[in-house]
């Protein structure tokens, strides 16, 4: 009887002993492919695309003062600054690729550049093609005006009217804080600020919608023509770098590097010296 009992005890015990082996076997199997995926994905980043060819691509639209031409046609401005210190920690060239602002998102997804690097305020319709970096700066939106078309205007409450024309560059945030605070007003889209501004200077539009300090600068520029008619911004957005979908190395270095270079002052400091001074306008005009 005893032997009886132990035969099928000794099967059962085999049968559970091959099950847990086929059970590591799979799992073991598993961690060496996940392993394999992962460093599929490293070698697929951006990041190390860019350390092994020795330059970061940097895809950007000129907006004064974030990126801009000099006399002698180089790049200067904020966002410059700010790529070619991110190149210069990651031990690599920065190469400029301007690009027009309205096609900047489908140059960046279709490889012409590794990262925007533009100004690009985070927004939801834009986070559904591109992934966001923490923001490393915020731009708020104003206004400048025509004195002869819009003198007596000193609210967005006054500029909100259908007789009203307004000079936007195209697929920029001041469309959207256009039609948030002044829905009824008509709007004109262009490709660049200069042709914004030329449109409010030749009176055809009363006004230009854009990111700070561009409006302030302008009045300054032209104080017998333009004004600032609203005191504080008309709304305020961050800034953060923009880069393909699908590669968390690259968006982690990133976040990392904003940090450090945020903590130590960096930012602020060149921020401070294209926002708040006019240092800079003597290489420029």
């Amino acid at each position: 009887m005893r032997n009886a009992h132990r035969t099928p005890n000794r099967t059962m015990l085999c049968l559970c002993l091959a099950a847990c082996s086929l059970v590591l076997l799979l799992a073991a199997a598993a961690n060496v492919a996940t392993a394999a995926t992962r460093a599929d994905l490293a070698r697929e980043s951006t990041l190390e695309q860019v350390l092994q060819r020795g330059v970061l691509r940097v895809g950007f639209s000129t907006f004064v003062p974030w990126a801009m031409q000099d006399k002698k046609g180089e790049f200067v401005g904020f966002e410059i600054d700010v790529a070619r210190r991110l190149a210069q920690d990651m031990g690599v060239k920065a190469q400029f690729e301007p690009t027009q602002w309205s096609g900047i998102i489908p140059a960046l997804l279709s490889g012409k550049f590794d990262i925007i690097i533009g100004g690009m305020s985070i927004q939801p319709q834009r986070a559904l093609k591109v992934n966001f970096s923490i923001p490393y700066e915020y731009s708020g939106m104003s206004l400048v005006a025509s004195k002869k078309l819009a003198g007596r205007l000193k609210s967005l409450a006054d500029f909100n009217r259908p007789d009203i024309i307004l000079a936007i560059r195209q697929g920029t945030t001041a469309v959207d804080a256009a039609r948030k605070y002044m829905p009824k007003a008509q709007v004109k889209y262009f490709d660049n600020e200069a042709q914004t501004i030329q449109e409010v200077l030749n009176c055809r539009a009363h006004a230009v919608v854009a990111s700070e300090p561009f409006p302030a600068f302008q009045a300054l520029k032209n104080p017998d023509q333009l004004f600032l008619p609203v005191a504080k911004a008309v709304a305020r957005g961050p800034i953060a770098f923009a880069v393909r979908k699908g590669d968390p190395d690259f968006l982690n270095f990133l976040d990392g590097w904003i940090r450090v270079v945020s903590d130590e002052g960096w930012l602020d400091e060149r921020h401070d010296y294209w926002f708040r001074t006019d240092a800079w306008k003597g290489i420029v005009e």
